[in-house]
């Protein structure tokens, strides 16, 4: 028994200290203060309710973190038949500065509203928690490579919007086909027979 209790004092504890990072990630998914104290109360009574599933010696926090993405994501779905995710409120920083700073901040987060929400997120862990490359592929379930690309693509589309750059948006795949080269006396009708005869 007083095993059990250290165990459950030592989730606590780890839950407790971890946070931050999960109102800081829940800031990155929902663009809002409010939304974002609801979702972290909301992963956190999951997480107390599921501890008995939590694995001592494994990576907590991105046990954690996997929970509170899981929970957004259920929300989103719940609330997709009557909100659209765009029109969510973008008050992500929402600070007392002077009059250039407040515009610079306003328009930080606009263009971090712009931004996919896996770039934003992934950019959001890196940036502000600390969390390695591997921390994040490890809690947003995908490989090093593609949370390595995440970061850097919402890096330079962050850039390109604060300075005033427009980035032209990536041609469809069928515009990226090399295009097919007709040579004079190409009989096109029957491909075998051209194969056969060169």
């Amino acid at each position: 028994m007083p095993k059990a209790k250290s165990g459950r004092g030592e989730f606590h504890g780890q839950l407790v200290a971890l946070l931050p990072k999960l109102r800081v990630q829940a800031l990155a998914l929902t663009r809002n203060r409010a939304a974002a104290e609801d979702l972290v109360q909301d992963a956190v009574a999951n997480a107390l309710a599921a501890q008995d599933s939590f694995t001592p010696g494994t990576n907590f926090a991105a046990w954690m973190h996997r929970i509170l993405r899981n929970r957004f994501i259920s929300t989103l779905r719940r609330q997709r038949e009557t909100t659209d995710i765009e029109d969510l409120p973008m008050s992500l920083f929402a600070v007392n500065a002077a009059h250039e700073d407040r515009l610079v901040l306003k328009e930080l987060s606009r263009a971090l509203g712009r931004l996919p929400s896996d770039q934003r997120e992934a950019l959001f862990m890196v940036v502000l928690q600390g969390m390695s490359y591997e921390e994040v592929a490890e809690t947003t379930g995908c490989a090093v490579g593609t949370a390595k690309s995440r970061v850097f693509r919402a890096r330079r589309q962050l850039q390109a919007w604060l300075t005033g750059e427009e980035r032209p948006a990536p041609r469809p795949e069928r515009d990226r086909r090399l295009p097919e080269i007709v040579t004079p006396g190409f009989v096109t009708g029957d491909v075998g027979e051209d194969r056969a005869s060169v």
